[in-house]
């Protein structure tokens, strides 16, 4: 039996996710999380084998953050990432922060089963398009933007000024700078509007 953990800020969408799971055989749902932290506490308290995590909770924690500490549990679960959310930078903060797949909500039932069969195996279970794209990702040494690198980017395509972004993210000035150094250098800019500009014509935010 495959046990499972849903984390999703919706109701309606974790009654349907525990619907579709729990008419299959060999999967069970031991619980729901409607934010991060509750999930990482719940994992912590029951073990599952599988989390299924959403990315975006409004103000405070991220589904990459959850996904980060869920990885490092003592018992740790595998996490599937379930999400509306499909930029570069998400699938590569997920990936990097250790989630076993990244599917999309409008991906088939069939497809979510067998993405939860492949990883509570231990196997990739990454949607065909987010594999392509992950791909051609690590492909292209100048879109190769760090996790950190893409949030600053991020913070700078909303408006916000080196000392704003470095406030939200808990960094030095002298620290935003230097990321900003490297998205210039990567993307081949020498500006923020063009560094932005760049960053969206590749998807990356």
């Amino acid at each position: 039996m495959i046990r499972l953990l849903i984390a999703d800020d919706h109701p309606v969408v974790r009654a349907g996710i525990r619907a579709l799971l729990e008419s299959e055989d060999d999967l069970t749902v031991l619980a729901e999380a409607s934010t991060p932290d509750q999930a990482i506490a719940l994992a912590r308290d029951l073990a599952p084998d599988i989390v299924l995590m959403d990315l975006q909770y409004g103000p405070g924690a991220t589904g990459v953050d959850a996904t980060r500490a869920l990885r490092a549990l003592e018992v740790a679960p595998y996490v599937l990432v379930l999400t509306n959310y499909d930029t570069d930078g998400d699938i590569l903060g997920a990936v990097e922060a250790g989630a076993s797949g990244y599917l999309l909500k409008d991906a088939p039932p069939e497809d979510l089963v067998a993405a939860v069969r492949a990883a509570a195996a231990g196997e990739s279970a990454l949607a065909p398009s987010i594999a392509g794209r992950l791909m051609a990702h690590m492909r292209s040494p100048q879109a190769n933007l760090s996790r950190r690198e893409i949030d600053v980017l991020a913070l700078v395509a909303d408006g916000a000024s080196n000392n704003d972004i470095a406030g939200r993210l808990h960094i030095t000035d002298a620290t935003v700078k230097s990321h900003l150094v490297h998205v210039f250098s990567k993307l081949g800019v020498n500006s923020r509007t063009a560094a932005v500009a760049a960053a969206r014509r590749r998807n990356i935010i």
